[in-house]
């Protein structure tokens, strides 16, 4: 794993415990995924790209608009299917048909697959990337290369 990734991965790690909190983005005090994607963006750039607005934990479902999936293609590296490595950007569908809306970052890859992200009722946490939710990933993206 390159210094770039493996920074991305114990950065991500180092959000674990931090308390789910929607639209938040602050090491151990509250974040929710985006929230974590954003915390990491700054680590890697200094200042996030755009100015997130407020959002609801439906946002965009209604409408089903793929409002995370345009931002991601916008500010991220798309990756060629296939391709894994640790400190990726996943985006996931929560249910088949419905719009991408949870993020998380690949800590591992292969056997041993999991991803740390910010889950309602649970934090920042790390899970394995079992069956139900690789089966959930609609994109795999990359951080461009940063200030580090």
């Amino acid at each position: 794993m390159t210094m770039w990734r493996q920074s991305i991965v114990t950065e991500a790690r180092a959000w674990i415990g931090t308390p789910y909190v929607h639209q938040a983005s602050c090491k151990g005090a509250g974040s929710d995924c985006l929230g974590l994607l954003r915390g990491i963006w700054r680590l890697l750039h200094d200042a996030e790209p755009e100015q997130v607005p407020a959002y609801t934990p439906d946002w965009a479902e209604p409408a089903r608009d793929e409002v995370l999936l345009r931002a991601a293609v916008r500010w991220l590296v798309p990756k060629a299917p296939g391709v894994q490595d640790p400190g990726d950007i996943l985006l996931f569908r929560m249910r088949e048909g419905s719009i991408a809306k949870h993020l998380g970052i690949a800590a591992e890859v292969g056997a041993r697959a999991s991803f740390v992200h910010a889950y309602t009722g649970h934090g920042v946490i790390e899970s394995p990337l079992s069956d139900p939710w690789a089966r959930r990933i609609v994109a795999r993206f990359e951080f461009p290369e940063g200030v580090q």
